[in-house]
């Protein structure tokens, strides 16, 4: 009987262009992610549950954006309502993969930090599902890696003479 070698993802993923992102899973649970928002670097956490990829809306400054107060109101697990900003529009990295002219959510994350205080832990944000989509996003989680693909610019159509 002849022995198959096991399928490794990573090296599949890798030959069909997926930029490969190490995750830091912390004794909470959560999955601690680093990117850069303008050029600035940030810690941020990976929620797959979480619809958009939001910023602390105390860090906006720091990633060198203004902030757009919107009347939509966000809902979170263990929360109330909570007030939403936007931002102007920002160049998303992660890893080598990333994202132009994208705008973000922007939240109080306060109580956020404070829950993660106890791990000696302060986020700057969360990287939400809408960068998973847009990235198809795949997570290992056994290896703590993110792969995503890069996002490949639209065609304009081009009428010819």
């Amino acid at each position: 009987m002849s022995r198959q070698t096991p399928m490794n993802l990573k090296k599949i993923l890798k030959e069909k262009g997926y930029q490969i992102i190490k995750l830091k899973t912390l004794p909470s649970g959560h999955h601690l992610i680093k990117a850069k928002i303008n050029g600035k670097k940030g810690k941020f956490i990976l929620d797959t549950g979480a619809s958009n990829t939001f910023i602390d809306t105390n860090k906006a400054e720091k990633f060198g954006t203004k902030l757009k107060t919107i009347e939509h109101k966000a809902t979170g697990a263990g929360t109330g309502e909570i007030d939403l900003q936007t931002t102007k529009k920002v160049h998303l990295e992660i890893g080598d993969w990333y994202l132009k002219n994208v705008k973000l959510v922007a939240i109080d994350m306060e109580h956020i930090n404070l829950a993660l205080e106890m791990f000696e832990v302060e986020v700057d944000g969360i990287i939400g599902a809408d960068v998973l989509q847009s990235g198809k996003g795949i997570i290992q989680y056994h290896k703590d890696l993110l792969f995503l693909l890069p996002v490949k610019k639209k065609k304009k159509n081009v009428k010819r003479k």
